[in-house]
């Protein structure tokens, strides 16, 4: 990366340090919800409400890391376990349901609808991930369930705060499917959006175990493999069943579950009556 990138890149991790993060109108709306109803007001149904929204589960992973106890000897990366250590109305007052995604994009109707694209193929990313910690028995699946949900964050945060260039290279790739995504991120932003994701949860400090399940290059590490495959398998099918790239995913999941890869695909694909709704994982 040539110094300019580097600097644009340096740019861009520091304004969205400062930023303050939108979270989803749905999230905020059932978060309001719990509130006004003392019966329904638990750290477990707060998770729950916070669980499908990747940007407010970084903004409350970060807070929490930034506002460690100095008796604190572990990393937390789990929602109600946050919840449980900050407190459900501190939650509420510290790390507060807004601004809104959906006003942050207002009169960006395209952009908006390609950042809900972009959160769904995180849930379903989110849901494999689960699902397959389970069926490896990895007593810390939330963990694995988490790092799924924000693998992409980088992606969706530049569809929130740079909404004009992340069309244009959406326009570009639609025009020419050979171009590879790095090299027209570089191009257009001066850099890739694989490398601010990395930079990103860097300068936050969030919780070390999640840097590591998130980075592809750990991918010799089982619960990242999984981590990774989940994300491929969310983003290929994202362009329907019949995706080319879909037969090397069946046969990469087959070798991480052990079984067959007809087993591993008949897993995962939606059959007629049983098309799993996975717009929200666990």
């Amino acid at each position: 990366m040539s110094e300019q990138n580097t600097d644009k890149l340096s740019a861009r991790v520091a304004f969205l340090t400062q930023a303050d993060i939108p979270v989803l109108k749905q999230t905020a709306r059932e978060l309001e919800s719990l509130r006004e109803d003392i019966n329904k007001l638990s750290a477990r149904n707060v998770a729950n409400a916070i669980s499908g929204d990747p940007m407010l589960t970084v903004k409350l992973l970060r807070y929490l890391q930034q506002h460690k106890r100095r008796s604190q000897t572990s990393e937390v990366m789990q929602i109600e376990q946050a919840l449980l250590m900050l407190g459900v109305e501190a939650f509420y007052n510290k790390v507060p349901p807004n601004p809104l995604v959906q006003d942050a994009l207002k009169g960006q109707t395209e952009a908006l609808i390609q950042l809900l694209h972009v959160v769904h193929r995180s849930h379903r990313a989110a849901e494999y991930a689960y699902d397959w910690a389970v069926r490896l028995n990895d007593l810390h699946y939330e963990e694995v369930r988490i790092a799924a949900l924000l693998h992409d964050l980088a992606e969706m945060l530049m569809w929130i705060f740079a909404p004009a260039e992340m069309l244009k290279i959406r326009s570009m790739q639609t025009q020419d499917k050979t171009l590879r995504s790095k090299a027209v991120q570089e191009q257009v932003l001066g850099f890739n959006l694989q490398a601010l994701q990395k930079e990103l949860v860097q300068a936050w400090e969030l919780p070390k175990l999640l840097l590591m399940l998130m980075d592809d290059e750990n991918a010799s590490k089982t619960r990242v493999r999984n981590v990774i495959l989940a994300v491929n398998l969310a983003r290929h099918s994202a362009n329907g069943w019949d995706d080319a790239a879909l037969p090397d995913d069946y046969t990469a999941l087959g070798e991480l579950l052990r079984i067959p890869a007809t087993d591993a695909m008949a897993l995962v694909t939606p059959t007629e009556g049983n098309t799993c709704d996975l717009s929200k994982p666990h």
